[in-house]
C-alpha cells in the first residue's frame, strides 16, 4: 500500500474537522482530511432548513449540556461568534439573525462549505473524500498514528477525531468515533439521542394524535429547565423548537409540563362578576390564546364537573402545567445532535488533546459536549476545531 505522510490527520470532513484543518494548515501543518462521505460538510447542508444557523451572538456555556458543564467555558471563550463572523464577512457572505441570536446565511448552507473549502485551500490543506476508514493504530516507541483508508495507508503523530455522532444515520453517521475511543481506553459518556421530537403513547397519543401541524407558543419545563418557544404537535407526539430544547434534558419516565399560555391567566374572562360558566364560555376564553382545534381538545379533556372558584383556580393551575410523559423519543433519526460521547475528563480544555495519549484529539459532537437549538453546537464544532488546529 501506498503510505503518505504528514504532520496531522483529520478524521472527518464537518464543522470541527474542517475548522481544526483551516487552523493547523495556516500554521504551516501539513495536514489531510479524510472524510468517509462523497462531499464535505454533508451535515452542514441541511443545517437550519439549508440556509445554515452557523451561530449564535448569545453563546456562553450555560447553552451546553455536559457532564463537567464548566469544561466548554475556556474553548468557546478562545473562538467566540465574532471570530467566526469575521470569517464569513471576510468570505462576503450575507446573512441575517433570525431571532434569540441565531444567524443564518441569507443564501445557503453550501456557503459556508464553500467558505470553509477556500479556507482549507488556502492553508494547503487536503481534503480527501470516499476514504471510508478501515483501521487506526498507534506506535507507542515511534509515537505515530497510521491510518488505513481506502486502500491507502496515512501516517502523522496526531490525529484529530472529528467523526460526529450517532444522530441522522441516513447522512453517514455511525458511532465510529466511539470506537476508537474504546480501542484507546478513553472513556464515553453515556449518548443519547438530543434536540429529538417526543413520542406519546396509549391516552396521550388517543387525545392529541389528530392535532397534527397545530402549534403554540409555550413553556416547556422538565425538572428546573425550561424553554419558551413554539410547540408543535406531529403524527407520533410533540416536536417544535421548544420540545426539541427540552428533550435534551429529558429522560424516562420523566413527565414534561406545558404551559399553554406563558405569564397570562387563562380563565380571567370567567372570573367577572355574573360571567357565564359552562364549556361554551370555557372554549371562548381558550380560543382567544390558542389556536381553535387545541383549545377545544383541552375543554374536551378538561372541563370541571363543577364551575367554582376553586375548580377554576385548579383548572388555571392545570392549564399552565399540563403533565405530558413521552413513551420515548423518535431516536437517532430525527435527531439533530448526540448528548454525550468521549468525556471532557478525558481531555485537555486547552486543546482538546487525549491526556492518556499524547497525539490523540477529539473534537464537536463525539465529544461529551451538546449544544441548545440555535447555532450552538455549530459554534461548539467551530471552537473546539479552532482548539486543536492551534495545538497540533
Amino acid at each position: 500500500m501506498n503510505q503518505q505522510r504528514f504532520d496531522v490527520l483529520i478524521l472527518g470532513a464537518g464543522a470541527a474537522g474542517l475548522m481544526a484543518a483551516i487552523e493547523a494548515g495556516r500554521r504551516g501543518r501539513r495536514v489531510a482530511v479524510l472524510e468517509r462521505a462523497e462531499r464535505p460538510g454533508k451535515k452542514i447542508l441541511i443545517s437550519g432548513g439549508g440556509r445554515c444557523n452557523f451561530t449564535n451572538l448569545h453563546t456562553r456555556a450555560e447553552n451546553f449540556i455536559s457532564a463537567n458543564p464548566h469544561f466548554a467555558k475556556s474553548v468557546l471563550a478562545r473562538f467566540t461568534p465574532a471570530d467566526f463572523i469575521r470569517l464569513v464577512e471576510r468570505q462576503g457572505i450575507a446573512y441575517h439573525e433570525k431571532t434569540l441570536g441565531q444567524l443564518f446565511c441569507d443564501g445557503s448552507a453550501q456557503q459556508i462549505v464553500d467558505l470553509l473549502m477556500r479556507e482549507c485551500a488556502d492553508a494547503g490543506v487536503r481534503v480527501l473524500v470516499s476514504r471510508s476508514i478501515e483501521e487506526v493504530r498507534r506506535d507507542a516507541s515511534t509515537e505515530t498514528f497510521t491510518v488505513v483508508a481506502g486502500g491507502d495507508v496515512f501516517a502523522a503523530p496526531r490525529i484529530v477525531v472529528a467523526t460526529g455522532g450517532l444522530s441522522i444515520p441516513k447522512m453517514g453517521a455511525t458511532g465510529f468515533g466511539y470506537d476508537i475511543a474504546r480501542q484507546f481506553g478513553v472513556r464515553i459518556e453515556p449518548c443519547r439521542p438530543a434536540l429529538v421530537p417526543l413520542v406519546l403513547s396509549g391516552t396521550e397519543h388517543a387525545h392529541f394524535a389528530d392535532l397534527t401541524g397545530v402549534s403554540a407558543a409555550v413553556v416547556a419545563t422538565c425538572g428546573k429547565r425550561s424553554f419558551q418557544e413554539k410547540m408543535l404537535f406531529t403524527h407520533r407526539g410533540l416536536s417544535g423548537p421548544a420540545i426539541l430544547q427540552i428533550s435534551s434534558y429529558w429522560e424516562r419516565p420523566k413527565p414534561i409540563r406545558i404551559d399553554w399560555s406563558p405569564e397570562r391567566e387563562m380563565l380571567a374572562s370567567l372570573r367577572i362578576a355574573n360571567a357565564r360558566r359552562d364549556a361554551a364560555a370555557l372554549r371562548s376564553a381558550l380560543r382567544a390564546q390558542l389556536p381553535s382545534r387545541l383549545a377545544e381538545r383541552l375543554v374536551e379533556i378538561a372541563e370541571p364537573q363543577r364551575w367554582t372558584n376553586h375548580a377554576l383556580d385548579e383548572l388555571e393551575r392545570k392549564l399552565h402545567a399540563w403533565r405530558f410523559v413521552p413513551g420515548g423519543t423518535e431516536g437517532y433519526e430525527k435527531a439533530e445532535v448526540t448528548a454525550g460521547g468521549v468525556s471532557t475528563s478525558a481531555l485537555s480544555a486547552q486543546t482538546m488533546e487525549c491526556r492518556s495519549v499524547p497525539g490523540l484529539y477529539f473534537i464537536g459532537e463525539v465529544v461529551d459536549v451538546t449544544g441548545h437549538l440555535g447555532g450552538f453546537n455549530f459554534q461548539w464544532a467551530w471552537a473546539s476545531g479552532a482548539a486543536a488546529g492551534r495545538a497540533v
